[in-house]
């Protein structure tokens, strides 16, 4: 008899449960649904970065809805990694001003100096990944750059650059998730 060494299904983390159940109770149970948005940011967060399919189906089967319903949603938004990320997504505004200030240049600058390229994965490192976006609205303070809920703006130096790929590549820990209790602050955790 042959054995099969499929890939274990992926499970929450029991914080992630307690997060998970928290935001459902804020919908009636007829509309669970409502919570995919937050939940597929759970998952993307509780799994690498991405929401592999099987992490999609675990979200569908939490909240009780058809698994195409989870990737029409998690397809629709760019937010949603769909491929394995690096450990930062440089998400890169390419929208007009930022393009007059120099994000084209920029995307080339990033490409070059960290080895990823946009829409083809992480760095060889495992450090970063990069991916334009559509305007992230600071566009006083273009060419700009998200990484996760952070802005690094003005990026038209060689300096200004390498110092954000500097305290990038330094940070040691990644950081904490919204509903971890561990550093955040209590009118953050109660909400």
């Amino acid at each position: 008899m042959e054995s099969t060494n499929a890939p274990a299904k992926p499970q929450f983390s029991e914080a992630a449960k307690a997060e998970i159940d928290r935001i459902c109770k804020q919908y009636p149970a007829e509309r669970r649904k409502s919570a995919m948005l937050p939940v597929l940011h759970i998952a993307q967060a509780e799994f690498g970065g991405w929401v592999a399919p099987e992490v999609q189906d675990l979200v569908a089967e939490v909240l009780g809805v058809k698994p195409i319903e989870v990737y029409e949603v998690s397809t629709f938004y760019t937010m949603f990694n769909l491929k394995p990320v690096g450990k930062h997504v440089l998400e890169i505004c390419r929208t007009g001003p930022c393009q007059l200030r120099g994000s084209d240049e920029l995307t080339a600058e990033l490409e070059r100096i960290t080895g990823a390229k946009v829409g083809e994965g992480p760095s060889a490192d495992g450090l970063f990944t990069l991916k334009e976006v559509e305007c992230l609205a600071a566009c006083g303070f273009a060419p700009v750059v998200q990484v996760r809920e952070k802005y690094y703006e003005q990026l038209d130096t060689e300096e200004s650059v390498n110092a954000m790929l500097s305290e990038l590549r330094n940070m040691v820990h990644r950081p904490a998730l919204p509903w971890e209790e561990t550093g955040l602050p209590n009118a953050v955790a109660n909400n």
